[in-house]
């Protein structure tokens, strides 16, 4: 009894539920087929007011029977629909009348919705197609401005770009003719650097102790290497007209490279800002719209264009100061040159001086050497019979040290006298020792002194060839050096 009053319960509250929405759909059914105001009844084949399920009687009856008057049918797709007839021997239906009502208002809510989307979708495609020709409309027009804009941008650097064209051009001829003076002045160098590598050569036939880098040889290196500087100079200016004239050819060739570009670009840019849609020559071309991967972007455009004229600048103001210091660098070189080879021969005259003074005190060493070596070997002399007186007494203390190990048992002491002996022993051969090393040292600076008198002897050589090759050969070969006016080509 009390699970019939549950489902009576729960019947009576999906129906209050469910009444509202179909009051709902039927009012919105009429307003659409303008079906009257809302006190008309809805249409028959619509959900009605009074399809509200029966309320089921309090007693249980069973389900099957002429008696039976249907179940509540509650579906997964259309919730509780109302009374469901017993399917008997009389009848084969499935559905009630408030499910077929149901069903018909929800066919019809399904067409309105669907013409609804219909006539917006239309709508917005009107809207659509007025909003894409404006927009392409703009868009064009926004386009043209572009273009001329950006042909104005290219005419003004294809004018930037004539302008430094001539300006290189003129440059190139100027540079040309510096570069053929600096080759009439290439020869002047032959003789400075001829008298300066002789003299070093002479000078290197010297005897072994003075082959050494004296103020002489270095102020000829010096020469030599002001001389190789100057030549290396005018080489490298040389050089730098031959590499200036490249650099400006180049950036004339990268000028007129960037120039023809332009004034193809500014043509190409002429034709497209005077197209239009009803022009003749318009086409479809297939893929124009890609990006390619080495194409530029207006700041790039504008560097690489910047960069080209910055670096025809920079070459033309490189070629000027090389023309500006090219005559400061003959004055200056000649000038150097001059001044060292005043320094060489004032080194040369020091170092002869010094040379003669050398010798004279090595004649003199050579003297003392030989005197000292004549006391030395004496020396020696006396220091080998002085170990002699020393030997008896280093026998008899060995001896006495001898017999006194003889004493038997205890008598066998370490005694003072033991230890004098041993200290006597021990003492003789110290002085012994010392007399040895002393005529060894003897010795030793006898063998050197006699090294000694060698290498004056052959010093004293070395000096007289060196004053012979300085004096006799260099001074001569100075001689002939070239005069200012010699150096400067006239």
């Amino acid at each position: 009894m009390s699970a019939v009053l549950y489902e009576q319960d729960h019947t009576k509250t999906s129906q209050e539920d469910l009444q509202p929405t179909v009051e709902a759909q039927c009012s919105e059914i009429n307003d659409r087929n303008n079906c009257g105001d809302n006190n008309e009844k809805p249409p028959l084949y619509c959900t009605q007011p009074e399809d509200e399920y029966p309320s089921k009687p309090e007693c249980s009856m069973e389900p099957l029977g002429p008696w039976a008057t249907g179940q509540v049918s509650c579906s997964p797709k259309g919730g509780i629909t109302g009374l469901r007839p017993v399917a008997d021997r009389y009848s084969v239906t499935r559905h009630g009348p408030s499910e077929w009502r149901a069903h018909n208002l929800n066919i019809f809510l399904q067409s309105n919705e669907k013409v609804a989307d219909a006539q917006i979708v239309a709508n917005n495609a009107k809207q659509c197609v007025d909003r894409v020709y404006a927009t392409a409309n703009k868009t064009q027009l926004d386009t043209t401005e572009h273009l001329k804009s950006r042909s104005h941008v290219v005419y003004h650097w294809k004018a930037e770009l004539e302008h430094a064209i001539a300006a290189l051009a003129e440059e190139i001829e100027l540079l040309e003719s510096e570069r053929r003076r600096v080759q009439r002045s290439l020869s002047m160098l032959t003789v400075p650097e001829s008298i300066s590598s002789e003299f070093l050569q002479l000078r290197s036939f010297r005897l072994e102790s003075d082959l050494v880098r004296d103020p002489v040889e270095e102020q000829l290196i010096k020469e030599i290497a002001l001389c190789a500087e100057i030549r290396h100079s005018l080489n490298k200016t040389y050089n730098q007209i031959t590499t200036q004239m490249t650099e400006l050819k180049t950036a004339k060739t990268r000028l007129e490279n960037d120039w023809s570009d332009k004034l193809r670009t500014y043509n190409i840019d002429s034709i497209c800002v005077n197209l239009s849609n009803d022009s003749p020559v318009v086409l479809w071309k297939a893929g124009a719209a890609r990006l390619p991967m080495d194409q530029s972007t207006p700041s790039s455009y504008d560097d690489f264009t910047r960069e080209g004229l910055t670096f025809s600048e920079t070459a033309r103001q490189k070629s000027i100061d090389l023309r500006i210091t090219l005559n400061i660098m003959y004055d200056k070189s000649i000038k150097d040159l001059r001044d060292q080879a005043t320094r060489v021969d004032t080194a040369l005259a020091e170092n002869v001086k010094i040379t003669q003074e050398c010798l004279y005190q090595l004649e003199k060493e050579l003297l003392s050497c030989l005197r000292e070596l004549a006391n030395t070997e004496n020396l020696i002399d006396t220091l080998r019979d002085s170990p002699k007186g020393l030997n008896n007494a280093m026998k008899v203390a060995q001896t006495r040290l001898d017999n006194r190990l003889r004493r038997s048992n205890v008598e066998n002491c370490r005694d003072a006298a033991q230890f004098a002996l041993i200290e006597e022993v021990k003492s003789l051969g110290e002085q012994t020792s010392a007399i040895s090393a002393e005529l060894k040292r003897a010795e030793e600076c006898q063998a050197e002194l006699v090294n000694m008198r060698d290498t004056l002897e052959h010093e004293i050589m070395v000096k007289q060839k060196t004053l012979y090759i300085d004096k006799e050969r260099g001074q001569l070969l100075r001689s002939s050096f070239p005069s200012t006016t010699a150096l400067s080509g006239f």
